[in-house]
Parts: structure tokens; sequence; C-alpha cells
């Protein structure tokens, strides 16, 4: 009789450990209270915007009603008269005036501060001058005024003189009337130096986020420095340059206590930026808002609304631009 022989059989592999079962609800009460408590947020800030444009259309349409001048081609400013008479016009063209020299020149020395500490300077001498620029950009604005005021004003007058002398052929920079420089290149030159900061820390903290694989594959494929930045930073920080101009030009537009520092105030417009002269919103506010009564806080509200439209407009072009450019933002990457 033949013996048979036990087959062996492989064990049977080990049960799994038994994992902690956390209650569903608890995760689920979290999310809910996290976008519960962002969509109060956004809508609240909605909200508050909303009021405040609703407040500023009212006490507008109070003001604008009664103007007996074009509230938005007017060169005078005298809501107490008899008849009121009063315009934007002087406003609106030094805002925008001394904005667009506040930007031209301050984002390109902005980009290029940006572009030295974050690819060019030594991590010794990069953190100092970061902490230094970060430190600027939490200096008052009235600081900055007095500063502008007594040293700056004065400062000015050869550079003025220099301006009419070699470039005044441009009509711009042609000095007609003698006078200090409290005129709005002072202002645009003042304004240039308070979004400095901002723009350079922001446009900063764009290019370090720049993957390094974009830059060490430019570097071995045999560019230069500037190649790698004009190739692979200045492209993916473009959206975030924009983004900090514009913070820049929102600080621009809205300043008061530095320009009212500085300018001569006159509602006469004029191309010459180097007459002495010239108003802007903010400091139109600033200068009138104490001594005016009730029609004309009302008639000031009214400029205040316009900057406020002007300041949203300025907002929602950098935000087209942007999505615009959406291959440039490195969302991408």
């Amino acid at each position: 009789m033949a013996s048979t022989t036990p087959i062996d059989t492989p064990p049977a592999p080990p049960a799994p450990p038994e994992r902690a079962v956390r209650p569903k609800s608890t995760g689920r009460t979290g999310d809910k209270i996290f976008v519960g408590l962002s969509r109060g947020s956004g809508i609240l800030l909605l909200v508050i915007m909303a009021s405040i444009a609703v407040f500023l259309s009212y006490r507008a349409a109070i003001a604008i009603s009664k103007d007996e001048g074009n509230f938005l081609t007017t060169f005078d400013w005298n809501p107490a008269g008899d008849p009121p008479v009063f315009g934007i016009a002087v406003l609106l063209f030094g805002t925008v005036v001394s904005s667009i020299i506040a930007m031209v020149i301050a984002v390109p020395i902005a980009v290029g501060i940006a572009l030295f500490i974050s690819h060019y300077a030594p991590r010794k001498l990069a953190a100092p001058i970061a902490y230094v620029i970060d430190l600027l950009a939490a200096v008052p604005s009235i600081v900055y005024g007095i500063w502008g005021a007594l040293v700056l004003v004065p400062y000015l007058e050869g550079l003025n003189l220099w301006l009419d002398q070699f470039f005044g052929w441009t009509y711009i920079f042609e000095k007609t009337e003698v006078g200090v420089a409290r005129s709005l290149f002072t202002v645009g030159v003042l304004l240039a130096i308070m979004i400095l900061p901002i723009v350079t820390s922001v446009s900063r903290e764009v290019f370090l986020q720049v993957p390094k694989m974009n830059e060490e594959a430019a570097l071995a494929l045999g560019a230069t420095r500037w190649e790698v930045i004009r190739l692979s930073v200045l492209p993916f920080g473009r959206s975030g340059i924009i983004s900090a101009s514009m913070l820049g030009l929102g600080r621009a537009l809205g300043e008061t206590m530095a320009v009212a520092t500085v300018l001569s105030p006159s509602f006469i417009i004029s191309l010459h930026v180097l007459n002495p002269g010239g108003g802007t919103f903010a400091q139109n506010i600033a200068a009138k808002f104490g001594e005016a009564d009730e029609f004309g806080r009302d008639a000031l509200i009214a400029s205040g609304l316009v900057l406020f439209v002007l300041t949203l407009l300025v907002n929602g072009a950098a935000r087209l631009i942007i999505a615009r450019r959406k291959e440039y933002s490195g969302a991408n990457a």
C-alpha cells in the first residue's frame, strides 16, 4: 500500500492592522465651518464695498444736482458760492499725471532692485537690503511729506532747471513760471519714492518663486545670466510685476498728506509739469474738508466718488491684463 505525503500549504497572509476609524462628521463639520467663514468673508467684503458706493453716490447726487457748472469739465471749485460752481477737471488731471510720473520712475527701478536682490546680490548683502526696503514700506506718509517739503523741494530746483535747459523742447519739461518746485513733477517724484518699497517687495517675492529647474535648464543650454532672467524670470513674474505696480498705483492715486505738503494747489491745467500748481483728489479733500459746510462736504464726497471709480477701473484693468496673460503667471509651472 503506497504511502502518501502531505502537501505543504503556504501560510495565510497576516491580517492587515485595523485602522482607526475617524468619525466622518468631524471633517465634514470643519469643512462646512471653513467654507461658511470664507463665503461670509467674501460676502461681507462685497457688502462693505456696496455700502461705500451707495453712500458716495447718494451724497454725490445731492451735490451734483445743485452744481451750476459742469462737474466733469469745470476748472473752478467754489461750492460755497452763490450759485455753487465746482468741477473735477483739474483734480482728475493732477491725479492722473502725478501717478503716471510716479509709475514711470518707480516701476523700472523697483524691478531692477528686486532682480538684484533675488539673483545678483550675495546672500549677506541681499538680506539687509530687503530688510531696509520692507522697513521703508512702513514709514508713514506724513514723514515722507515733511521730508519732501524740507529736502526734496529745494534740491529739485536744480533738476528742474536742467530739465528745462535740455528737454524744454518737449513742451512738457518747459518751465514757464518762476517759483519753488512745488509742482506735479515734484509730487510724482515723491510718490515714486513712496511706492518704490511696495513694488520692490512684491516683485522680489515673485522672482524668488521662479522654478529653479527653469533657470538651471537655461544655464545648462549655455544662456548667460541676463538671458536666464529675460527668458525665465521675467516671463514667470510678469503677472506679479503687474500686480505690484497696481498696488503702488493705488497708493499713488489716493495719497493725501504727502501730496498736500509739497504741492502748491491751484485750479489751472497746464502740461508744463515743472510749473507750480495743480491739484489731486486726495489733496483737495484733505485741504478743504475741515472748512467746508454741509453742501461743500457733499461736493468733496462727489470728487471722492470719482476717485473711488477710478481706482476700481485701474484694478479691473490690471485683472484683465493678468487674465489674458495666464501663460506667464506661473500657474502651470
